[in-house]
């Protein structure tokens, strides 16, 4: 289950993430999966229920800024 917050959505209930926190952290620290995530914040570490969606935010991230990437 999912809760919206203005335009953000709760991933993690347990430690309260929200999606945007997931996406920047992968715009600025270079997370690129769930190990990468968990260095930066504490996410699926208690009932893990938000691993595969977490991972999905990241994925879709990475491949939302490499289409928008400069090709020299």
């Amino acid at each position: 289950m999912n809760y919206f917050i203005g335009s953000a959505m709760f991933v993690c209930m347990c430690f309260g993430i929200t999606d945007k926190q997931i996406k920047t952290a992968v715009e600025t620290h270079g997370v690129g999966n769930m190990r990468d995530l968990k260095k930066v914040m504490a996410l699926g570490g208690q009932c893990g229920k938000c691993v595969e969606l977490a991972q999905t935010i990241i994925d879709d991230t990475i491949i939302d800024e490499s289409l928008f990437k400069e090709v020299g």
